[in-house]
Protein backbone atom coordinates (compact mmCIF):
# COMPACT_ATOMS: atom_id res chain seq x y z
CA UNK A 1 0.00 0.00 0.00
CA UNK A 2 1.00 3.18 -0.51
CA UNK A 3 -2.08 5.41 -0.87
CA UNK A 4 -1.80 6.70 2.70
CA UNK A 5 -4.38 8.70 4.19
CA UNK A 6 -2.10 11.29 6.96
CA UNK A 7 -3.91 14.12 9.16
CA UNK A 8 -1.55 16.37 9.72
CA UNK A 9 -2.27 18.92 12.88
CA UNK A 10 0.31 22.21 12.24
CA UNK A 11 -0.87 25.88 13.06
CA UNK A 12 2.23 27.26 10.98
CA UNK A 13 0.37 27.63 7.68
CA UNK A 14 3.64 27.68 5.81
CA UNK A 15 5.83 24.57 7.70
CA UNK A 16 2.27 22.79 7.42
CA UNK A 17 2.31 23.81 3.43
CA UNK A 18 6.08 22.66 3.18
CA UNK A 19 5.35 18.95 4.79
CA UNK A 20 1.79 18.52 2.95
CA UNK A 21 3.80 18.83 -0.49
CA UNK A 22 6.75 16.52 0.55
CA UNK A 23 4.03 14.40 1.59
CA UNK A 24 2.17 13.86 -1.16
CA UNK A 25 5.27 13.84 -3.68
CA UNK A 26 4.79 10.28 -2.18
CA UNK A 27 1.58 9.83 -3.15
CA UNK A 28 -0.52 10.13 0.11
CA UNK A 29 -3.34 12.01 0.56
CA UNK A 30 -2.51 14.59 3.54
CA UNK A 31 -5.86 17.14 4.84
CA UNK A 32 -4.46 19.83 6.87
CA UNK A 33 -5.94 21.15 9.87
CA UNK A 34 -4.74 24.35 11.76
CA UNK A 35 -6.77 24.17 15.09
CA UNK A 36 -7.04 20.67 17.32
CA UNK A 37 -10.20 21.09 18.29
CA UNK A 38 -11.19 20.64 14.63
CA UNK A 39 -9.38 17.63 14.08
CA UNK A 40 -10.19 16.39 17.06
CA UNK A 41 -14.26 16.31 14.99
CA UNK A 42 -12.15 13.83 12.72
CA UNK A 43 -10.60 11.19 14.86
CA UNK A 44 -13.70 8.49 13.76
CA UNK A 45 -12.61 8.91 9.82
CA UNK A 46 -9.36 6.68 10.70
CA UNK A 47 -6.45 7.81 8.70
CA UNK A 48 -3.47 5.70 8.64
CA UNK A 49 -1.15 8.42 10.45
CA UNK A 50 -1.52 11.69 12.36
CA UNK A 51 1.38 14.36 12.45
CA UNK A 52 0.84 16.45 15.62
CA UNK A 53 2.31 19.22 17.00
CA UNK A 54 2.65 19.80 20.44
CA UNK A 55 1.15 23.99 20.86
CA UNK A 56 -2.36 24.20 18.70
CA UNK A 57 -4.84 26.70 19.46
CA UNK A 58 -8.45 24.78 20.47
CA UNK A 59 -6.82 21.81 21.75
CA UNK A 60 -2.95 20.91 22.63
CA UNK A 61 -1.56 18.12 21.34
CA UNK A 62 -1.27 15.94 24.28
CA UNK A 63 -4.73 16.03 24.61
CA UNK A 64 -5.55 15.73 20.98
CA UNK A 65 -3.38 12.49 21.34
CA UNK A 66 -5.34 11.06 24.51
CA UNK A 67 -8.40 11.59 22.40
CA UNK A 68 -6.93 10.01 19.59
CA UNK A 69 -5.72 6.69 21.45
CA UNK A 70 -8.73 6.46 23.24
CA UNK A 71 -10.61 5.81 20.26
CA UNK A 72 -7.95 3.68 18.04
CA UNK A 73 -4.48 2.70 17.87
CA UNK A 74 -3.85 5.03 14.91
CA UNK A 75 0.34 5.24 14.87
CA UNK A 76 0.96 9.08 15.62
CA UNK A 77 4.03 11.43 15.06
CA UNK A 78 4.51 14.15 17.37
CA UNK A 79 6.36 17.34 16.44
CA UNK A 80 7.24 20.53 18.18
CA UNK A 81 9.56 23.53 18.87
CA UNK A 82 10.05 22.99 22.72
CA UNK A 83 12.79 20.04 22.25
CA UNK A 84 12.81 19.01 25.98
CA UNK A 85 12.99 15.30 27.17
CA UNK A 86 10.37 15.77 29.79
CA UNK A 87 8.14 16.62 26.26
CA UNK A 88 9.43 13.90 24.42
CA UNK A 89 8.75 11.27 27.53
CA UNK A 90 5.44 13.13 27.97
CA UNK A 91 4.17 12.08 24.27
CA UNK A 92 5.68 8.73 24.28
CA UNK A 93 3.94 7.83 27.67
CA UNK A 94 0.61 9.01 25.98
CA UNK A 95 1.06 6.70 22.72
CA UNK A 96 2.81 8.58 19.81
CA UNK A 97 4.79 6.68 17.78
CA UNK A 98 7.78 9.10 17.16
CA UNK A 99 8.86 12.59 18.33
CA UNK A 100 10.49 15.23 15.66
CA UNK A 101 12.16 18.30 17.35
CA UNK A 102 11.56 21.78 15.12
CA UNK A 103 13.33 22.64 13.12
CA UNK A 104 13.81 19.10 10.87
CA UNK A 105 14.13 18.61 7.50
CA UNK A 106 11.09 17.86 5.63
CA UNK A 107 12.49 14.75 3.93
CA UNK A 108 13.87 13.68 7.73
CA UNK A 109 10.27 13.45 8.86
CA UNK A 110 8.65 12.16 5.46
CA UNK A 111 11.54 9.40 5.85
CA UNK A 112 10.21 8.56 9.46
CA UNK A 113 6.47 8.56 8.73
CA UNK A 114 7.38 5.90 5.71
CA UNK A 115 9.06 3.61 8.04
CA UNK A 116 6.38 3.76 10.63
CA UNK A 117 3.75 3.36 8.16
CA UNK A 118 5.41 0.52 6.54
CA UNK A 119 6.15 -1.28 9.74
CA UNK A 120 2.63 -0.81 10.67
CA UNK A 121 0.98 -1.73 7.33
CA UNK A 122 3.19 -4.68 6.17
CA UNK A 123 0.83 -6.67 5.85
CA UNK A 124 -1.40 -5.35 3.57
CA UNK A 125 0.91 -7.01 1.47
CA UNK A 126 1.95 -10.10 2.84
CA UNK A 127 -1.51 -10.80 4.56
CA UNK A 128 -3.28 -13.34 2.47
CA UNK A 129 -6.36 -13.03 0.12
CA UNK A 130 -10.17 -12.59 2.00
CA UNK A 131 -11.40 -15.41 3.44
CA UNK A 132 -14.53 -16.60 5.71
CA UNK A 133 -13.96 -17.54 9.20
CA UNK A 134 -17.17 -18.87 12.07
CA UNK A 135 -19.40 -16.57 9.57
CA UNK A 136 -16.53 -13.65 9.48
CA UNK A 137 -15.56 -12.31 6.33
CA UNK A 138 -12.01 -10.78 6.99
CA UNK A 139 -10.21 -9.02 4.23
CA UNK A 140 -6.19 -8.34 5.28
CA UNK A 141 -5.39 -6.30 2.34
CA UNK A 142 -8.42 -4.01 3.24
CA UNK A 143 -8.02 -4.71 6.39
CA UNK A 144 -11.65 -5.22 7.43
CA UNK A 145 -13.66 -8.09 8.98
CA UNK A 146 -17.53 -8.21 8.54
CA UNK A 147 -20.34 -10.24 10.50
CA UNK A 148 -22.13 -10.59 7.20
CA UNK A 149 -22.62 -7.21 5.92
CA UNK A 150 -21.89 -5.69 9.13
CA UNK A 151 -18.48 -4.34 9.20
CA UNK A 152 -16.99 -4.67 12.87
CA UNK A 153 -14.57 -1.86 13.92
CA UNK A 154 -11.13 -3.00 14.70
CA UNK A 155 -7.79 -0.55 16.14
CA UNK A 156 -4.44 -1.01 13.94
CA UNK A 157 -3.30 -3.30 16.49
CA UNK A 158 -6.37 -5.14 16.89
CA UNK A 159 -6.79 -5.88 12.60
CA UNK A 160 -2.89 -7.29 12.99
CA UNK A 161 -3.55 -9.59 15.64
CA UNK A 162 -6.47 -11.17 13.66
CA UNK A 163 -4.61 -10.96 10.57
CA UNK A 164 -1.45 -13.14 12.49
CA UNK A 165 -3.89 -15.37 14.55
CA UNK A 166 -6.08 -16.17 11.69
CA UNK A 167 -3.58 -17.20 9.24
CA UNK A 168 -1.96 -19.26 10.85
CA UNK A 169 -4.70 -21.96 12.10
CA UNK A 170 -4.25 -24.19 14.66
CA UNK A 171 -0.28 -22.70 14.75
CA UNK A 172 0.82 -22.02 18.45
CA UNK A 173 2.01 -18.37 18.21
CA UNK A 174 4.25 -17.25 21.42
CA UNK A 175 3.72 -13.56 23.14
CA UNK A 176 7.23 -12.77 21.35
CA UNK A 177 6.19 -13.62 17.89
CA UNK A 178 2.94 -11.74 18.28
CA UNK A 179 4.53 -8.82 19.56
CA UNK A 180 7.16 -8.70 16.81
CA UNK A 181 4.23 -8.54 14.10
CA UNK A 182 2.22 -6.21 16.21
CA UNK A 183 3.95 -3.53 17.69
CA UNK A 184 7.66 -4.59 16.04
CA UNK A 185 10.87 -5.59 16.80
CA UNK A 186 11.91 -2.06 18.46
CA UNK A 187 8.36 -3.06 21.04
CA UNK A 188 10.17 -2.71 24.63
CA UNK A 189 6.87 -2.48 26.42
CA UNK A 190 4.79 -5.15 28.62
CA UNK A 191 3.65 -8.51 27.38
CA UNK A 192 0.48 -7.96 29.30
CA UNK A 193 -0.27 -5.45 25.86
CA UNK A 194 -0.75 -8.85 24.12
CA UNK A 195 -3.01 -9.54 26.28
CA UNK A 196 -5.53 -6.79 26.51
CA UNK A 197 -5.84 -6.62 22.39
CA UNK A 198 -6.36 -10.41 22.95
CA UNK A 199 -9.35 -9.99 25.26
CA UNK A 200 -9.83 -6.57 22.72
CA UNK A 201 -10.66 -9.39 20.01
CA UNK A 202 -12.57 -11.80 21.77
CA UNK A 203 -15.26 -9.32 23.03
CA UNK A 204 -15.65 -8.11 19.17
CA UNK A 205 -15.40 -11.23 17.41
CA UNK A 206 -17.21 -14.16 20.12
CA UNK A 207 -16.84 -16.93 17.43
CA UNK A 208 -13.30 -16.73 17.06
CA UNK A 209 -11.94 -18.92 18.90
CA UNK A 210 -8.82 -17.59 20.41
CA UNK A 211 -7.14 -20.48 22.79
CA UNK A 212 -4.66 -19.37 25.61
CA UNK A 213 -1.85 -21.26 25.86
CA UNK A 214 -0.65 -20.24 29.54
CA UNK A 215 3.06 -19.79 29.94
CA UNK A 216 3.65 -19.08 26.62
CA UNK A 217 0.80 -17.37 23.88
CA UNK A 218 -2.45 -17.71 22.04
CA UNK A 219 -3.86 -19.70 19.19
CA UNK A 220 -7.05 -19.70 17.16
CA UNK A 221 -8.68 -22.68 16.40
CA UNK A 222 -11.00 -23.59 13.00
CA UNK A 223 -14.14 -23.67 14.94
Amino acid sequence: MNHFHVYLVEDEKNLAEVIKAYMEKEGWKVKHFSDGKEAAEHIDSSPHLWVLDIMLPGMDGYQLLKAIKSRNDTPVIFISARDKDLDRVLGLELGSDDYLAKPFLPEELVIRAKKLLERIYKNDVQAPEQFTLNGYTIDPNGRTVKDGNEPIELTTKEMDLVILLTSNISKSLSREEIIEYVWGSDYYGSERAVDDVVRRVRKKLPRIHVETLYGYGYRVLSS
